[in-house]
């Protein structure tokens, strides 16, 4: 009965000021809970359960588990909440009567790209932690830096700057780590401690290479070490969410280590394929809640990693949120890192990647048209897009209400079918140009990065829209793909349960697919029409080439002409 905890958890929160590269994930989301599944040998949820940080742990003061600094940039959590939630969601495991005797193994997930720092000294404090008393007792003087840096921290502006010069521009970055530099990327933040506050980064612990140690941790890696009672090592995924690892070759990239701080590569600790099993659970669980001794802890990474999991995504696929932005997260064999988007080491096939692409004017520009041209209804938009032909006479739009993220764009932008711009369309001609524009735009900005359809290409779709079976037959026909419907209302905790069942047999060449084989199917929604490919496939040549017109221009403040 493997089980699994993670804090995945997530609330919508909306941050105000500049859109910047700190939020290309574009409605800031916070981790505002831990949660925990248990599934059994059938992968069947047989517990789940949760702690939430602002309301179940009122007196650490957070919002949304997080503290928005004064100066609207810095934003951090506090690493004692996290300890003192994990505390409180295993009592109430073993109030509830849960046999922890029974799980043979758990992992996890945590906020991409926070970042933990143990003082030096706390290993022996972790390693011998006394079964009397409640981890965050125990571990309170153990963090040099006690609010740790999140990945809504938006302040590490020049450390961005400051990198990407010193491995000779943004493009070059992104060919070696998979990103551009980004501000709440990791090892950013890590410049800014070591830039303000270098003190502070000489406390934390020092153990020589190669040791299974390690001083900063990501969230998730700190979380595995509280279970492993070590300092457990950074996992290929998450670790490609830092601006420093080499994700070709899955090692640190010493240019970005020696732009971010010294001697960073011994505070990190080698990083280790995320399937890997790190250990057997600590002597502070077997004796305090009655694991067993034979409990693995298979490697913890991060939450969009464990959602790509839990989503059970395979070669080829791809899954769509279609929520208040619209996500993209693909499986891919060969890709080529841009300035927009990001590629990470697949959490599930060390051999591949995964990439993620957001796009912030999702639900709300669709609300808003609906509003405008169907009187609110979404029945009456769904039979204005059914009214119009596919490929809408070859009248094309771009729809951005606020600054996109993939492209930089803002405004809305219509173009006939002879690439003039003009001032409006009708109504139903306006409601097809949106919504073919939307995904037009994901298959194109997919390609960019490497992404390929093939004929065993399934699209995931999830979200708000993903309801709408007229908006999904003309996803289905722009990327000449059928499209199924998921529900990953719990996918990265889920994907972490899954994660843990595949550590205990990922070295015998068993894939996750062959794991998760037994779980519950994805439902077909749509298929492509006949001749989709061939309509849509001029049509998208098109819309890359007049997206070059829209993109903004940040030295005259408006769309380029």
């Amino acid at each position: 009965m493997p089980s699994e905890l993670c804090q995945a958890g997530r609330v919508q929160f909306r941050h105000s000021g500049q859109e910047g590269r700190s939020s290309r994930y574009p409605e800031c989301l916070l981790v505002s809970l831990l949660k925990v599944i248990a599934i059994d040998e059938h992968l069947r949820v047989i517990y789940e359960d949760s702690v939430h940080f602002d309301k179940d742990l009122p007196e650490f003061k957070t919002q949304g588990g997080a503290y928005v600094h004064s100066d609207r940039l810095t934003v951090t959590s506090p690493v004692l909440m996290w300890v003192k939630a994990l505390d409180m969601i295993l009592e109430k495991m073993k109030s509830s009567g849960f046999n922890f005797a029974q799980v043979r193994a758990l992992s996890g997930a945590g906020q991409q790209h926070g970042s933990v720092y143990w003082k030096k000294g706390s290993i022996q404090i972790l390693k011998n932690a006394s079964p009397e008393l409640p981890l965050h007792q125990l571990l309170k003087a153990c963090f040099a830096v006690s609010n740790s840096p999140i990945w809504m921290d938006s302040s590490t502006a020049s450390q961005c700057s400051n990198l990407e010069k010193a491995v000779g521009g943004a493009q070059r970055l992104a060919a070696i780590t998979g990103s551009r530099a980004y501000e709440r990327f990791t090892g950013n933040q890590i410049a800014k401690i070591y830039s303000q506050n270098p003190e502070v980064y000489t406390q934390t612990e020092l153990v020589p290479i190669g040791a299974p140690e390690k001083r900063i941790s990501l969230v998730s890696s700190f979380a595995a070490s509280l279970f492993l009672g070590a300092y457990a090592p950074i996992d290929y995924s998450d670790g490609s969410g830092m601006n420093l690892l080499q994700i070709w070759e899955k090692v640190w990239s010493a240019s970005c280590l020696d732009a971010c701080a010294p001697g960073l590569e011994e505070k990190l600790g080698s990083p280790v394929p995320s399937h890997s099993v790190l250990g057997s659970i600590s002597l502070y669980y077997i004796q305090r809640y009655g694991f067993s001794p034979d409990c693995k802890v298979v490697a913890f990474t991060g939450d969009n990693p464990a959602s790509l999991a839990g989503m059970r995504l395979q070669e080829g696929d791809i899954a769509i949120s279609l929520g208040t932005s619209d996500t993209l997260f693909l499986w891919i064999q060969e890709p080529t890192p841009a300035l927009e988007g990001h590629i990470l080491c697949n959490p599930v096939d060390s051999q591949t990647f995964m990439a993620l692409l957001c796009f912030k004017n999702g639900s709300l520009m669709r609300e808003r048209i609906r509003d405008d041209c169907a009187s609110g209804s979404w029945d009456e938009f769904s039979k204005a897009l059914s009214s119009t032909v596919a490929g809408n006479n070859g009248n094309l739009g771009f729809y951005f209400d606020v600054m996109e993220i993939t492209p930089e764009a803002v405004g809305i932008h219509r173009f006939n079918s002879d690439n003039q711009k003009v001032s409006d369309f009708p109504k139903e001609v306006e409601i097809r140009a949106l919504i073919e524009g939307q995904f037009m735009a994901k298959r194109i900005h997919a390609e960019k990065l490497g992404y390929k359809v093939m004929p065993r290409t399934r699209i995931l779709a999830t979200g708000g829209a993903s309801h709408n079976k007229k908006i999904l037959q003309v996803l289905s026909d722009v990327f000449n793909a059928p499209v199924y419907t998921i529900d990953t209302a719990n996918s990265a905790c889920l994907g972490s349960a899954y994660r843990a069942i595949h550590g205990l047999v990922a070295e015998t060449n068993v894939s996750l697919a062959d794991v998760v084989k037994l779980a519950p199917e994805p439902r077909l929604a749509v298929t492509p029409t006949t001749g989709a490919e061939e309509l849509y496939r001029p049509l998208l040549k098109r819309y890359a080439e007049l997206e070059q017109k829209v993109i903004y221009n940040p030295t005259s403040s408006c769309p380029a002409k």
